[in-house]
């Protein structure tokens, strides 16, 4: 049976703070994000992140801080190949992507961090997902993208 385009069904997007819920075990989220990533994998509408949230997820990830980063550059990028392996997309922003981002941003007085919020939902949206699921109650999401919450 062939599977249907992103178009024909709405695609999860993944946001940044599932991802290292994930990846951290001494996290008290830790069980359910890997249990809501594997059921991202499992359903048939598809599933991914944007480059957007690997950026943000290298950031936290690999931060120095205290005696050791969290996690190694080798080791962040296995998680997020992983991902990939097990089926996650790894999206791009769209034709004027960062016009949009910014005019959006502009007319919804969009300030500080929350602009990465907005980058992530905009690149999640051009790319077929009408749905993002994250655990930040915060998320700040455009027109055409539900916000929900795995963890809630």
């Amino acid at each position: 049976m062939a599977r249907k385009s992103r178009q024909e069904f709405p695609v999860i997007a993944v946001d940044t703070n599932l991802l290292l819920y994930a990846l951290f075990p001494q996290g008290a989220e830790h069980t359910l994000a890997r249990t809501a990533l594997l059921r991202a994998q499992a359903d048939e509408r598809g599933w991914g992140f944007t480059v957007a949230n690997a950026s943000e997820f290298w950031s936290v990830a690999t931060r120095v801080g205290g005696e050791r980063a969290p996690a190694t550059p080798a080791e962040a990028v296995a998680f997020l190949a992983s991902l990939i392996r097990a089926g996650a997309q790894l999206w791009q922003g769209q034709a004027d992507f960062g016009l949009r981002l910014l005019a959006i941003a502009s007319r919804g007085e969009i300030l500080g961090r929350r602009i990465f919020d907005l980058q992530i939902a905009l690149a999640a949206r051009d790319n077929g997902a009408t749905e993002i699921w994250t655990h930040d109650r915060g998320f700040v999401a455009v027109a055409g993208l539900r916000v929900f919450d795995p963890l809630g």
